[in-house]
C-alpha cells in the first residue's frame, strides 16, 4: 500500500533522471497530473500525457536533458509530508536558488508554482522543491 503518492511520483522521476531514462510511468491522479503540468510549464520536463486504462489511467512523463545529456532536474525534493504539512503564505515565498528553481504548491487556485502563486497573491501547501 502506498501512503504518499506524491513522494512516490517524485522518487520515480528522480530515479529515472539519474539513469538518464527518457520516460517514466506511474498511476495517474489529479494531483500528479497537476504536478506534471507545473514541471512542464516551468521547463523541467519535456512533456507528459495520460493514457486511459483499467483499473486506473497511466501518467507518462517525458524527461528533459541538455544538449550534451546533462540533467535539467538537479534535485527534486518532497517538502510537505503526510506527518508534517508545510504551509507558506505569499509573503514567505522567496525565490528558490535566486529564481533557478521552483516550489510546487497546492493552493485554492490549484497546483501551481511559487512564481504563479506570488503573481496571484495566494499561499498554500508546499508540495515539492525542484532545481
Amino acid at each position: 500500500m502506498m501512503t504518499d503518492p506524491i513522494a512516490d511520483m517524485l522518487t520515480r522521476i528522480r530515479n529515472a533522471n539519474r539513469n538518464s531514462t527518457k520516460t517514466v510511468q506511474m498511476p495517474a491522479s489529479k494531483m500528479r497530473v497537476g504536478i506534471a503540468e507545473v514541471l512542464q510549464s516551468e521547463g523541467f520536463v519535456a512533456g507528459y500525457r495520460v493514457e486511459p486504462g483499467k483499473p486506473c489511467s497511466t501518467l507518462i512523463v517525458n524527461l528533459k536533458y541538455g544538449v550534451d545529456g546533462e540533467q535539467v532536474i538537479r534535485a527534486i525534493d518532497r517538502v510537505s509530508k503526510p506527518g508534517c504539512r508545510v504551509y507558506k503564505g505569499v509573503a514567505e515565498l522567496k525565490p528558490v536558488l535566486r529564481g533557478q528553481g521552483i516550489r510546487v504548491m497546492s493552493t485554492p487556485k490549484g497546483v501551481i508554482s511559487d512564481r504563479k502563486a506570488r503573481e496571484l497573491n495566494v499561499g498554500g501547501e508546499v508540495l515539492a522543491e525542484v532545481y
